[in-house]
């Protein structure tokens, strides 16, 4: 790579992981430029925030503290203004999803729309000529046979594959993860040794640190928490308050713990019950998104419902008019209506869709 002084772009956010991707392609010999994109509109302001979420962070303490890495690490740097697209693409959808009685995830969202699109594009548009595009991502991307193949970060903690599974072709082919290689704690030693000031910078925590309901612009309307029987425990300022899976924060007494199962957004309803009613085996998805060969019925992979969660087993029953059915080996807890499940043949991310909701 050094020898063809390919040019890269470099996603940054001013934090430990894209500051170390983009010092260690400059070593290694590169053309490298930084480009952030900044997403939250000046004007937004919430008191719930901490400043810890990728969106509530001030954009202009994100781009003050990206433009100081590249000034240090010695290489150019830009920031887009990117905050309509971000409304268009994860915003809105996060809304219209959270409304349905759904749970999306903004971070998939994020990754396959802006950072590997709209920052894409935004950087061609402005005449940056690059051959790749580069983020600090705990995964790592390799050509086999003329084909782009993501594989999990060797640091299972941090890996981020699960991230990224909707990337397509073009998007996968033309991205490199500089830290894919590393644990987390060798990337802050490495960035304390190479003297960046952000080694020991926090991790961003989530899309939102504050109250979703910030974010959803819907005035609280009384609705009602039951069990599967249609008993109401209690009436609630609105559906979408709750996710499935949830345990704290239901404001109800009952004898044992209840748990959300399904939320109505018809009918304002959640319902919630005793914890073994949380677990299912069987699961369908669709938007379907394939990275590798698309799994055949009958094959056995492994499965993540949520990014931290250790891999499972799991059964293909078959893919039919673009829906997966699949069943888990063993019962899965709060499997979420909105959410991803990613699919991998061991280290390899095969693909995988979006959680459908079962009818109530």
């Amino acid at each position: 790579m050094a020898e063809n002084k390919k040019k890269i772009i470099v996603g940054m956010s001013g934090g430990v992981d894209s500051s170390l991707a983009a010092l260690l392609l400059k070593e290694e010999g590169c053309d490298v430029i930084g480009v952030t994109m900044a997403i939250r509109d000046k004007t937004e302001r919430s008191r719930t925030l901490s400043g810890r979420g990728c969106y509530d962070c001030d954009r202009e303490k994100i781009v003050e503290a990206a433009r100081d890495v590249c000034a240090r690490i010695g290489i150019p740097y830009y920031a887009f203004d990117c905050s309509e697209e971000y409304k268009t693409y994860v915003l809105d959808y996060f809304r219209n999803e959270y409304m349905a009685g759904r749970t999306p995830n903004p971070c998939v969202r994020c990754n396959h729309f802006m950072k590997f699109g709209v920052l894409n594009e935004a950087a061609k548009k402005h005449g940056l000529s690059f051959d790749f595009f580069a983020t600090g991502h705990y995964a790592r991307m390799s050509l086999e046979n003329g084909r782009p193949v993501l594989r999990k970060g060797v640091d299972a903690k941090k890996d981020q594959s699960y991230f990224l599974y909707r990337l397509t072709p073009a998007q996968a082919a033309g991205t490199i993860f500089p830290l894919g290689g590393y644990t987390k704690a060798e990337v802050r030693s490495l960035a304390k040794r190479f003297g960046l000031a952000v080694h020991d910078k926090p991790d961003s925590q989530d899309f939102y640190s504050g109250d979703y309901a910030d974010l959803l612009d819907v005035e609280p309307r009384e609705g009602r928490i039951v069990l599967p029987d249609g008993k109401t425990l209690g009436k609630p300022k609105g559906f979408w308050n709750y996710t499935v899976g949830q345990r704290k924060g239901l404001g109800i007494a009952y004898p044992e713990p209840l748990y959300v199962i399904a939320v109505n957004a018809e009918k304002n309803e959640v319902v919630v019950a005793p914890e073994q009613d949380t677990l299912k085996r069987r699961c369908s998805a669709d938007s379907l998104n394939w990275m590798a060969p698309a799994p055949a019925t009958g094959e056995i992979l492994t499965a993540k419902l949520r990014s931290s969660q250790p891999d499972q087993e799991i059964r293909i029953i078959g893919i039919n008019d673009g829906i997966l059915e699949a069943e888990f080996a063993e019962p899965q807890k709060a499997i979420t209506p909105g959410q991803s499940l990613v699919l991998y043949r061991e280290d390899i991310v095969v693909g995988g869709g979006i959680i459908r909701k079962d009818p109530l």
